[in-house]
């Protein structure tokens, strides 16, 4: 078993008196890749949100290599982010920026590299999500797919350990998903980086996850090997996984 790059313990968020995510315990192992599941509201992206710092939990830790980060004032949170990046559900980026000033940002932000040195880095990274050529581009001139793979790109700038997905293919064409789930897959080859993906979607979640955990009532109900995912006898988590519909619940 690899080492975890992560130890996550009784990690507790709430919104009001919401609560999110409820004393969740996990650990995400160096090279893996962990896809979290669950319903919509279940607290996916919020427990995404804890592993770089954009979100304080009320209580809990979170420790990445070592360092518990909890604790951690922003300024201090920037060497973290250099090795752990993000992929924003909606992509974030700069639409007033061409693709190589997006690509380019957080080379410039955190490096001292040259301008040919950047231009070479980002005519590599370009090329792995095989959009070369693209780099006068704006945003708003390409697709909803063309717009993720730019994000990879530019997420994948700083060569990170890790990369977090947050709903990689939401309003994309389930062709178009397929398109991002391999890029996901071989760039995390390639690179030997770590990916924790959250996602609803099973077909994705099948081809990127080496492990899957299932989120519900802001804990972890399952996590586990897809074989084992299969034979889970957690009715919620068999449902979702097949697609069905939320059983009714009959008031006497």
């Amino acid at each position: 078993m690899p080492s975890a790059i992560y130890n996550i313990r009784g990690l507790t968020k709430s919104y009001g008196d919401n609560v999110v995510i409820d004393e969740l315990d996990f650990e995400v192992y160096a090279g893996e890749s962990l896809v979290i599941l669950g319903r919509s509201g279940s607290g996916k992206s919020v427990t995404l949100r804890q592993l770089n710092g954009l979100e304080k939990p009320d209580s809990g830790s979170v420790i990445f290599d070592g360092t518990e980060i909890t604790t951690l004032e922003e300024r201090d949170l920037v060497p973290l982010r250099r090795r752990v990046a993000m992929l924003f559900q909606g992509g974030a980026l700069f639409d007033s920026g061409t693709v190589f000033e997006n690509v380019s940002f957080p080379l410039r932000e955190h490096t001292d590299l040259t301008d040919d040195e950047i231009a070479e880095i980002v005519d590599q990274k370009l090329a792995m999500v095989r959009l070369s050529g693209i780099d006068g581009v704006l945003p708003a001139d390409l697709s909803g797919g063309m717009k993720k793979r730019v994000a990879l790109a530019r997420s994948l700038a700083l060569d990170p350990e890790v990369v977090l997905f947050d709903e990689p293919t939401t309003g994309l064409d389930p062709m178009t998903g397929a398109t991002i789930g391999h890029l996901i897959r071989s760039t995390q080859r390639d690179m030997k980086t770590t990916s924790v993906v959250v996602t609803h979607d099973i077909p994705l979640a099948r081809l990127v996850g080496d492990r899957v955990a299932f989120l519900e009532g802001g804990r972890f109900s399952f996590v586990g090997s897809w074989d084992d995912a299969d034979r889970s006898e957690d009715p919620i988590f068999s449902r979702f996984l097949a697609g069905l519909e939320e059983e009714e619940s009959h008031v006497a």
